[in-house]
């Protein structure tokens, strides 16, 4: 009986590991593709930029209502109806054939995802053993940091050979599979409560949320600062009325009140620092690589596929590191190891090698993955098991909320710098300029990382928080 619990429990993570996979790794597949996209659809980089941002916003959006979603329906429900959105979003994406149909049918598989990455978080927490939960959520770590490097790796070997359509066509049978799997694998695994929807918070949480990144957005497109601005104040007045309520209600949508406990807090910023880097490297690598090296889709994706599979294997080895030695340690080396390679990556021109690139982006991917899922399970390991669906949809919601800033944030500084750079160089150092200093820009952010992981080995140690234990 226990080894069929034990055989159930392992098919239940593994399908849940595999959709959250496939959520992830469909967000990156078109970042190799927006050049040519924009000359097929005759839109301006801007423009286009939303394919990349509209989903963040749409999966930052969701993934907080789903804390409610888990409370309130079947485990299975939930996650077939999930999916089934993705699906239609891929199949509309497939038959795509303007920017506006495009956009819309990713809205469609964001929502998918948004909903999916606190699915898979969530089941994985309530069905693993606290001693063994540092190598599963590993695992889901792999899952979330090898899908978005993996991504654009996969698309430019496919965009060599087809168009950007064959991508989404290849998609829609692994989707199927995945939903045959769950029907048949996955149980009800947490207890269903049906709190009582509170509309006002979806509302002020929407506008929050997608206020804030269509703000950061739109200026790092150079948009009307006027209009910007207003809708930064409006995202950020709304951020603010959204968190007030939750503390006032008795059954908040998202209970905030998790941080209160200081390692959690710290793990989040720590798992969306390291969730910002990756993201960000995998929308500016293959820019710079391109745009300042010029080489093609074929030699971007294979100089991306090392460090893609140097993740997948450090991923899981972190976290049975961590369920050994905990994250005193491990965490503070991992961002040593991001920072150093960056810095130097900083430095790239048109006369660096394609070598160089590739082992100082398979070091950054090493550190990611001994920073990313030590950092998560130890921020989630602090809270109590009811406050599981409410940590784990802050810690998605905020770590999509900084993929979405990376990508704009620093996007638009390339962009900025590059275009200051035209003034005197050609096209290629220009965007060699832009990248390096967008880069440097970055490391300054993975060095506070470095401080907080200090900090948090220090908060560990003072306050004897046993990370095997909740």
């Amino acid at each position: 009986m226990e080894t069929k619990r034990s055989t159930n429990i392992n098919a239940i993570i593994a399908v849940l590991v595999f959709s959250g996979f496939i959520s992830v790794f469909n967000e990156t597949i078109l970042n190799v593709a927006l050049s040519s996209l924009m000359v097929e659809m005759n839109v301006t980089a801007g423009t286009i930029q939303w394919i990349i941002t509209a989903y963040m916003i749409i999966v930052a959006i969701l993934v907080p209502v789903t804390a409610f979603l888990i409370q309130t329906f079947e485990t299975k429900q939930l996650y077939l109806s999930a999916m089934s959105i993705f699906l239609l979003g891929t199949i509309c994406a497939a038959f795509s054939g303007s920017f506006i149909m495009l956009l819309l049918s990713r809205g469609l598989q964001a929502a998918g995802t948004g909903m999916l990455i606190p699915i898979m978080m969530n089941t994985v927490l309530v069905v693993t053993p606290p001693q063994k939960r540092g190598a599963t959520m590993g695992l889901c770590g792999a899952a979330l940091i090898l899908g978005p490097a993996l991504g654009p790796t996969v698309a430019g070997v496919v965009l060599e050979f087809s168009n950007w359509h064959t991508l989404f066509f290849i998609l829609i049978p692994i989707i199927i599979l995945a939903m045959i799997l769950g029907s048949i694998y996955i149980v009800s695994t947490s207890t269903v409560t049906k709190p009582k929807i509170d509309f006002i918070s979806i509302i002020l949480s929407t506008i929050g949320f997608g206020g804030f990144i269509y703000a950061l957005s739109s200026i790092s497109e150079g948009q009307n600062i006027k209009i910007t601005g207003l809708v930064f104040i409006i995202g950020i007045l709304s951020l603010i009325s959204f968190c007030k309520r939750q503390l006032s209600l008795k059954e908040p949508m998202l209970d905030i009140r998790t941080f209160r406990y200081p390692v959690f807090s710290i793990g989040t910023v720590l798992v969306m620092i390291s969730m910002m880097t990756i993201f960000t490297l995998a929308v500016m690598l293959p820019m710079f690589l391109q745009g300042a090296l010029e080489v093609t889709t074929f030699i971007t994706a294979m100089v991306l596929l090392p460090a893609s599979l140097a993740s997948a294997v450090v991923t899981p080895i972190a976290g049975k590191l961590y369920d050994k030695f905990g994250t005193n340690v491990l965490v503070p080396v991992g961002f040593a190891i991001i920072l150093v390679p960056l810095l130097i990556l900083s430095y790239a021109n048109t006369d660096t090698s394609i070598i160089k690139i590739i082992v100082l982006f398979v070091a950054i991917d090493i550190g990611i993955s001994l920073t990313m899922s030590p950092s998560q399970i130890t921020a989630l390991n602090t809270l109590p098991k009811e406050s599981y669906p409410h940590g784990v949809a802050i810690l998605n919601t905020l770590q999509q909320l900084a993929s979405a800033i990376g990508s704009s944030l620093f996007i638009g500084i390339m962009s900025a710098s590059q275009l200051k750079a035209l003034s005197n160089q050609v096209p290629v150092k220009a965007v060699a300029t832009g990248f390096g200093t967008a880069t440097f820009v970055l490391s300054g952010f993975v060095f506070v990382g470095l401080l907080l992981s200090i900090a948090l080995s220090y908060l560990n140690k003072k306050t004897s928080v046993v990370t095997t234990s909740i």
